[in-house]
């Protein structure tokens, strides 16, 4: 069979199955063009929403890491923090959907839809999924000496009292803040917000009895409270925590689908193709999988989850339904 006949013949074959193969003439007859580039092939960048050091940005290079051993390729942290995560999220939303820009998705992205009059973005039409990382509780903690060593006890004296006892948060439309006013919700109480910037200072006051009670993140209570500085009430997980299993679920003590996490996951412009999502979802379950990254994980108290870009999406709407009415009901605005 003549050169010819052969190239003709692969290239019926390539059309059969889909396949994009371009010829070109050339002198001495037909020769077939090298392909484009397989993906990726330029360097990959992940848009942390907040400043570095927490563990939002730890993750994205932690998993960044991993991206760049498995391909080969390059990938860029950019740190672009401020106005409660929006300015960020607004460069992952508008940056090109070719699948070399990831932006970290977590808490924010779901009530700044609801606590901000206008974005720059649409929170549900511009973004795609790739991958829920991971989770993390809260713990509705006391000082070591509070008069409250239950939590209904603090539910009891609350509902004598109402407005009566303050509780620190990290400000106002924050997770810290959303998870009291949830908390208030169901189980009807009335407590006063005293908002702060952050961790620390919610820290301080309430060992310093000038506040009575707050929600944290696991990761900044937990060496308190093993420290004996301050009493755990619950934790609002589904489960108990290996770390503190003598202490009980908010929906064990008669609060039955109370769950409150912050969450981490990472997600990409729409439009992104969907075979670049899939294998970015695919390297990236390979990483949460890796046994470095699952100790790292779990240092932080941090749940892996994983699963498909479906799965994120499917977790997406649950957490919407959830904390769209708590908004609303209390009135919170942050514009």
């Amino acid at each position: 069979m003549s050169n010819t006949c052969f190239m003709h013949r692969f290239a019926f074959l390539g059309l059969t199955f889909g396949l994009p193969l371009a010829l070109t003439l050339a002198a001495g007859g037909a020769q077939a063009q090298n392909a484009p580039p397989a993906y990726p092939d330029k360097p990959i960048r992940i848009v942390v929403p907040y400043t570095p050091g927490g563990f939002n940005d730890s993750m994205a290079r932690l998993l960044g890491s991993k991206l760049h051993k498995a391909w080969g390729q390059p990938v860029i942290v950019e740190n672009r923090p401020g106005a409660g995560t929006i300015l960020g999220t607004e460069v992952g939303a508008k940056a090109p959907p070719d699948g070399y820009t990831l932006v970290v998705a977590g808490f924010p992205l779901v009530v700044n839809q609801y606590l901000y009059t206008k974005l720059p973005y649409d929170t549900k039409k511009d973004f795609s999924p790739v991958i829920l990382a991971g989770q993390t509780p809260n713990l509705l903690v006391v000082r070591a000496d509070s008069p409250f060593k239950s939590m209904a006890e603090l539910i009891a004296a609350a509902k004598a009292t109402p407005g009566k006892l303050n509780y620190a948060s990290a400000g106002s439309g924050t997770s810290l803040h959303l998870a009291m006013e949830y908390f208030k919700n169901v189980t009807g109480t009335d407590l006063n917000q005293i908002p702060y910037k952050g961790s620390a200072q919610m820290v301080t006051d309430l060992l310093g009895g000038q506040v009575d009670v707050m929600f944290d993140n696991l990761p900044n209570a937990l060496p308190h409270v093993q420290a004996g500085k301050m009493r755990a009430l619950a934790v609002t997980s589904k489960q108990r925590l290996s770390a503190l299993p003598d202490i009980p679920t908010v929906a064990e003590q008669g609060y039955p689908g109370f769950d409150v996490a912050v969450w981490y996951g990472l997600a990409a412009p729409k439009g992104t193709p969907q075979p670049l999502l899939d294998k970015l979802n695919a390297e990236l379950q390979a990483a949460l999988d890796a046994e470095d990254v699952k100790t790292t994980f779990a240092a932080q108290g941090v749940e892996i989850l994983g699963g498909s870009g479906g799965d994120f999406e499917r977790f997406f709407a649950a957490q919407d339904a959830k904390w769209a009415p708590v908004i609303r009901k209390a009135g919170i605005r942050a514009d």
